[in-house]
């Protein structure tokens, strides 16, 4: 059984996390607010509108994540699809959140209902959020690496989600390792393929169980492929967080918006993640009490023209037909040629006693 499986509970704002729960859904607002305040605001409503469970922003300013230097080395390569050859600083200059904007943000989202936390990349982020009491923290993929980053945020006692994409096992369990070593055992450690987008063929969801396994710790997915799919399938493997980015329109542009998801696909996203959860049930075979009028329905061994005592039995005046209630079907070569010791009428079972 995997670590995920093995595992309780944590609790983000007011929802239970993990495998006996439906997935805590996470909404990454990212840069799709293109610069814009009112949008961020209809963003988080149309988060809480979709029915996820919370909100993620990003807290760093271009300055506490890079420098404002401009050789290749600060370059996106050329040929990303979505930021080739902007600069570290540019980019980060665009898709960062205010700071003086975060305290609204919470306000809004926690008055709509969502659990609203951020991934800090410095100390001073973790401060921030500290401050509007963040019910939680995430570790980006590239932070993994940051250990002092990771025992900040773990020393805050807050449940910690762990991005995993591009990091070696080693790498993995250096961040988990510190964190518990911090005092923090509320970990959610997240599949993740950093790359933007990504192809689906590379998200290996199958590791998710080994995931688990090598952390011993609940597992979710930060998914940056197109559409739901994954995130469905990633539910089946033991995944009890899905975080997707999101953003009103794609047509309308923005750092993430090639790889996010709209309103309505973010609320597919909630109901189909349940309804995968949901499915799982238990590791059984067998009838389940919903099929009980379908066992009902049958096919058995049935009278289907009046008989007299004597008679014989004739593939003419027993079949096998709908519902239950007769003998099974598979001895109906057993009783044909037999004889009927009772009469019976059409529509009675056929059973032993009639023989």
């Amino acid at each position: 059984m995997s670590g995920s499986l093995m595992r309780g509970s944590l609790r983000i704002g007011a929802h239970d996390v993990g495998p006996s729960h439906p997935p805590f859904v996470v909404a990454e607002m990212s840069g799709n607010y293109n610069g814009d305040f009112d949008r961020a605001v209809a963003i988080v409503d149309a988060v809480a509108e979709a029915g996820a469970h919370a909100l993620k922003l990003q807290t760093y300013t271009a300055d506490t994540i890079t420098t404002d230097a401009d050789t290749p080395a600060f370059r996106v390569s050329e040929d990303h699809p979505l930021w080739g050859g902007t600069t570290l600083y540019e980019l980060y200059r665009r898709a960062h959140t205010p700071w003086d904007w975060h305290a609204p943000l919470f306000e809004r989202a926690r008055a709509k209902g969502l659990a609203v936390f951020s991934s800090p990349f410095d100390a001073t982020a973790v401060e921030l959020l500290e401050s509007l009491d963040a019910p939680a923290y995430k570790i980006a993929s590239a932070e993994i690496v940051d250990l002092p980053l990771v025992e900040c945020c773990a020393r805050t006692g807050k449940p910690l989600l762990i991005s995993t994409g591009m990091a070696s096992v080693a790498e993995i369990e250096a961040a988990v390792r510190t964190a518990r070593r911090a005092g923090n055992d509320q970990l959610v450690v997240l599949g993740c393929t950093a790359d933007y987008p990504a192809d689906p063929a590379e998200s290996n969801l199958r590791g998710l169980p080994l995931l688990a396994g090598v952390t011993d710790a609940l597992v979710g997915l930060s998914d940056h492929t197109p559409g739901i799919g994954a995130p469905v399938a990633a539910v089946a493997l033991g995944a009890c967080v899905i975080e997707k980015h999101v953003t009103l329109a794609r047509g309308d542009g923005g750092v993430d918006a090639d790889f996010s998801l709209v309103p309505d696909e973010l609320a597919a996203l909630v109901t189909e993640t349940r309804r995968g959860w949901q499915a799982l049930g238990e590791p059984v075979l067998g009838p389940t009490p919903g099929e009980r009028e379908g066992l009902r329905m049958r096919r058995s061994l049935y009278v289907v023209a009046d008989v007299r005592v004597g008679d014989s039995v004739t593939s003419t005046n027993v079949r096998s037909i709908r519902p239950a209630g007769g003998l099974p079907p598979g001895e109906l070569g057993v009783v044909l040629g037999r004889t009927f010791r009772a009469d019976a009428v059409k529509g009675t079972p056929l059973t032993w006693d009639l023989l």
